[in-house]
């Protein structure tokens, strides 16, 4: 018995011992992880500013005399042409002070008239001795104080009919006026009444205005100095901006840098940028805010790696690395720009190189695994 036992019992045994030892193999078989090749490609480099935007012209529409608005001529937030008339001040007094200097220069010219007549009287009667020579030099004397008399009455009566013009205001250009700052029946000109009635603005362009600091603006003069040493047009080298709008969207028109400010600000580090954007669909309008997005470099066969591929710790940054034999290694990197939702890798990385992307926590240095080789589909491409 105990024999048919032990027959029974030995090949289950090793049964049990090969099927244990599959098991094994299955377990020690390595993994199968999605890699993907280091990327090398031609890349610009892009910074985002924060900018406002203005009108191509922005005039502000200013009353030159005191009074009382005596009529609104246009309607709010309009297109309007050069030449409308806007306002109307109550000109009465001004007409009554063109009345007054036309007087004093009625007056004026009778006694030039009177001053002339005596002194052509005193000059045949000079020259025979008649009168005295100091009577002719009074009557020259006179004469001559009677013409700029004359001359300064013209002016005065000049500049009361120019106040009287100025109680009409219009508009020194073509585009869009916005919510006048007085309202019929206000006394304005004079602080604290209203001194600025309204703007007038032409939006079928605009300008932008941003700031960069010391760093960015020596970084983007330098990219823009070796263009030209390069021989490129210099003309599309400044057109390389976009503007990108609040919701998200990008303004259809590129835009190019008009000028850069002549200093530093002391104070914030920073230079003023002022470029202009087509913009005949008349979408954008003074005061909005908007990114600029400014081509700052061009890095020719970058290498890039996905963002989600590396690893940081201490500022040290890393990736996994699949050699020929299928080991992983960890490699250190110096990374550079953040394009999208890659990343530039400045040292450490050669092209075609395959690297780990997904299960990055679950592999390590030494390990053999079984790569499979994957395309990344970048969800955020830079435009």
């Amino acid at each position: 018995m105990k024999k048919i036992i032990a027959y029974l019992f030995f090949p289950l045994f090793f049964a049990g011992l090969g099927s244990c030892k599959e098991k094994a193999q299955q377990q020690v078989s390595p993994p199968e992880i999605t890699v993907v090749e280091v990327i090398q490609k031609d890349v610009p480099i892009y910074r985002q500013f924060i900018g406002q935007v203005y009108g191509l012209k922005d005039i502000p529409i200013r009353t030159r005399v005191e009074g009382f608005l005596e009529g609104l001529h246009f309607q709010e937030g309009t297109r309007i042409q050069k030449g409308t008339l806007l306002y109307s001040i109550d000109p009465a007094s001004f007409i009554a002070e063109v009345g007054n200097q036309k007087g004093k220069l009625a007056e004026a010219q009778i006694r030039l008239a009177n001053a002339e007549s005596q002194l052509a009287r005193y000059k045949p009667l000079a020259e025979i001795n008649a009168v005295s020579q100091s009577d002719l030099d009074f009557a020259q004397a006179n004469r001559d104080a009677s013409l700029a008399s004359t001359k300064a009455a013209e002016a005065t009566l000049k500049m009361a009919e120019i106040n009287l013009s100025y109680c009409k205001i219009h508009s020194p250009i073509t585009g869009f006026i916005g919510k006048t700052n007085a309202r019929q029946g206000e006394f304005v000109g004079k602080n604290p009444n209203p001194v600025i009635l309204n703007t007038v603005s032409r939006i079928d362009e605009v300008r932008v205005q941003f700031f960069l600091t010391e760093v960015e603006y020596l970084a983007i003069a330098r990219f823009v100095r070796d263009q030209r040493e390069g021989l490129k047009n210099e003309t599309d080298s400044k057109k390389n901006l976009k503007l990108i709008l609040s919701d998200g969207s990008y303004h259809s028109y590129s835009g190019k840098i008009d000028f850069i400010n002549r200093e530093v600000d002391a104070s914030t580090g920073a230079i003023m940028v002022q470029a202009t954007f087509p913009n005949p669909e008349l979408i954008l309008r003074p005061g909005q805010f908007a990114r600029v997005k400014a081509m700052m470099n061009y890095k020719e066969g970058a290498l890039l790696v996905p963002q989600r591929c590396v690893s940081e710790l201490q500022g040290q940054h890393s990736v996994l690395v699949v050699t020929d034999s299928n080991k992983v290694e960890i490699r250190q990197v110096i990374t550079g720009e953040k394009i999208g939702d890659l990343w530039m890798i400045k040292d450490g990385l050669e092209p075609k190189e395959k690297i780990v992307i997904d299960a990055i926590q679950a592999v390590r240095a030494g390990q053999k695994i079984r790569p499979t080789l994957i395309e990344f589909d970048s969800k955020n491409p830079q435009q």
